[in-house]
């Protein structure tokens, strides 16, 4: 179907008009900075086995480097979009190199005497294929000596099978190095567990329902976005890094590591470089200000860590540092710039953290204090330090929910009525024709905020209302064009497209084959326990023992009282034993009613009461991946 926005108000535009003189659009540092370095033009489209466009490379064109803003573009927003349009194989320093521009993450490889070491691995496997073949053609067709990943973001580990052969990994040939304690847990929990609402929240922030155009998605704000799913790949880590100082060497070349848990990802660390003194704090230091919450839902952050751990890494390294590299846009060169930049991107953190706790401890709610906080003038003037993906707004409140819990402390909010019980309430007290007068008024005031929230309640009560709808849609509209985050403008015009079309089918769904598989087996029983149906569950009695064959692991998983709960080793007399391969058994007990095709086809064996498995299918939920978000 054919989706037309509505152009920007005249309003909207003097916004954006206005905005431009907020910014230091003259300053164009960043522009000789994202080129240099330049060895090859992206090849062309980032195509899957099958030959579908992953990433047209060409989808970009139309942000021009010097054209002014469109009026639907926030022109800071714009300004970050034509930086990160630019995309290549890259020389970084002395034996360091980047792809960026074909995925949301940058490809990093190191050329080392011995061999390439990769530093994260993009999302996707076709862009980090097409990454290392620029890498073979320009640089060095050197064998992978080791796999980094930064932290446990599928950004970043998603692609790592275009990059590395699984069977020199399982060999021991090439070790795949990793921060943490639990990386598999995080990494894969975060992104399959909660992995259907995260999804479906991801495709409104990151514009995966949009089109590319200056109505709809620019990029990310961080990088550009595949459109069309890629194919997300997974394998564990082989080396844990859990102690700052750790070092390794690797085909000629020294690695330090700064572990930096709880920051933008619970498991994260910082690389030093010593001989290119070449430095990442991978996503704790971008070209933008992070994000403390994620609008795509993830585990709250803590702003004082951030702060902390870049401290630390200037303290260890910044006398000597002189180029950092990112995860996610371009580099910072030379070491007054690089260590000005640290700098600043610590603060800015610190600042958040202490401003948001200061005027909590006033008395403050997390959104009273977020419409008040503003950064001092040298770290909001600072292009590194704008919300290309958090925001100050955002991360103020975020802040107080992982400080203070999501309870802002005022009663009124503790115990409230639903949302579609509220607003049905709201309008039979004020009434649907004023509530929709009130609504027009606010829109021909360009008062959008106001309509986007007035006529919320009209479209919970009265979901068919096709006025309100509309109308709440030219309000979400033109906050978008207004935003100069590139998340807000992606929530903001997603709802306004499924407000006049209806809930849009999912791009993709990241719980992928390989992400399931990987899951440790603590976590698999996780995933299937968040699928019970605990009023279904109630009374029903299943226990059955699981032995993993290819792993030489028995589990007991029973399911009483509702809950689904799991332990390693055998236990005498369940309803139920099933030997079977990891893979199979994952594929049972998401799917129990293939049960006994699997077990014809010899694939598992089965023995005692078969039923339960009839038992366990009864009380298992399905998700939809295109629930609804902007109506009840």
């Amino acid at each position: 179907m054919c989706y037309e926005p509505e152009p920007a108000t005249a309003a909207t535009a003097r916004t954006n008009h206005d905005a431009a003189a907020l910014y230091d659009l003259a300053n164009r540092q960043d522009f000789g900075d994202v080129r240099r370095g330049l060895i090859a033009e992206l090849p062309g489209n980032v195509v899957d086995d099958g030959g579908s466009i992953v990433f047209d490379a060409h989808a970009l064109d139309w942000i021009g480097e010097d054209d002014p803003a469109p009026e639907s573009v926030n022109p800071s927003l714009w300004r970050q979009s034509q930086l990160i349009a630019l995309g290549g194989l890259y020389q970084v320093t002395d034996s360091v190199y980047q792809v960026r521009g074909n995925d949301i993450a940058n490809l990093t490889v190191v050329e080392g005497d011995g061999g390439l070491i990769v530093i994260d691995c993009m999302a996707g496997v076709e862009s980090a294929r097409q990454g290392m073949s620029l890498i073979r053609e320009h640089v060095s067709d050197k064998p992978v000596a080791a796999v980094i990943y930064t932290h446990t973001h599928i950004d970043h580990y998603g692609g790592v099978k275009g990059v590395v052969d699984p069977a020199d990994v399982a060999s021991g040939k090439v070790p795949i190095i990793a921060p943490g304690h639990q990386f598999d847990k995080y990494a894969i929990g975060e992104n399959v567990i909660a992995g259907n609402a995260m999804a479906r929240r991801s495709f409104y922030a990151f514009g995966g329902l949009l089109d590319l155009d200056a109505r709809g998605h620019l990029t990310c704000g961080i990088g550009i976005i595949s459109t069309a799913g890629p194919l997300i790949s997974y394998i564990s880590p082989t080396d844990l890094i859990t102690e700052t100082g750790t070092k390794r060497e690797i085909a000629g070349v020294e690695f330090e590591f700064l572990y930096a848990p709880d920051t933008e990802a619970p498991e994260e660390m910082h690389i030093w470089i010593p001989q290119f003194k070449a430095l990442t704090c991978a996503e704790n230091a971008n070209h933008s200000l992070h994000n403390i919450q994620t609008l795509r839902g993830a585990r709250t952050r803590d702003a004082r860590n951030f702060a902390r751990y870049l401290d630390e890494t200037l303290e260890r390294w910044g006398g000597e540092a002189e180029v950092h590299y990112g995860p996610h846009t371009w580099p910072v060169w030379g070491n007054d710039r690089l260590t000005a930049f640290l700098e600043s991107q610590r603060d800015t953190y610190k600042y958040i953290h202490d401003q948001a706790l200061r005027l909590a401890n006033k008395g403050y709610t997390p959104l009273e204090a977020a419409e008040v906080i503003e950064l001092p003038e040298e770290l909001r003037r600072d292009w590194a330090n704008r919300g290309y993906h958090g925001t100050l707004h955002h991360d103020v409140r975020a802040v107080f929910t992982k400080e203070l819990g999501m309870w802002d402390g005022d009663p009124v909010s503790l115990h409230p009525h639903p949302p579609v019980e509220s607003a049905r309430r709201f309008v039979e007290f004020a009434g649907a024709d004023a509530i929709l007068a009130e609504g027009k008024r606010a829109v021909a005031a360009a008062d959008y905020r106001w309509a986007a929230q007035i006529l919320h309640a009209l479209v919970f009560a009265d979901p068919e209302n096709t006025e309100a709808r509309e109308l709440q849609a030219d309000s979400y509209e033109q906050m978008g064009y207004q935003a100069e985050g590139p998340q807000w403008r992606g929530v903001f015009l997603s709802a306004a497209k499924e407000l006049r079309l209806g809930v849009q089918p999912a791009p993709y769904v990241t719980a992928s084959e390989d992400s399931v598989l990987a899951m440790p087996i603590d976590i698999l029983f996780d995933f299937v326990a968040v699928h019970i149906v605990g009023d279904r569950a109630d009374g029903v009695d299943i226990t059955i023992a699981l032995d993993f064959t290819d792993l030489g692991e028995q589990w007991t998983m029973w399911v009483r009282r509702g809950v689904l709960n799991a332990r390693r080793g055998s236990t005498p007399e369940p309803r139920l034993t099933v030997t079977g391969s990891k893979k199979a058994l994952t594929g049972m007990l998401l799917k129990p009613a293939m049960a006994e095709e699997l077990a014809a086809s010899g694939v598992v064996r089965l023995a005692g009461d078969h039923a339960a498995l009839t038992d366990l299918a009864a009380i298992l939920d399905d998700f939809d991946p295109a629930f609804p978000i902007v109506t009840p």
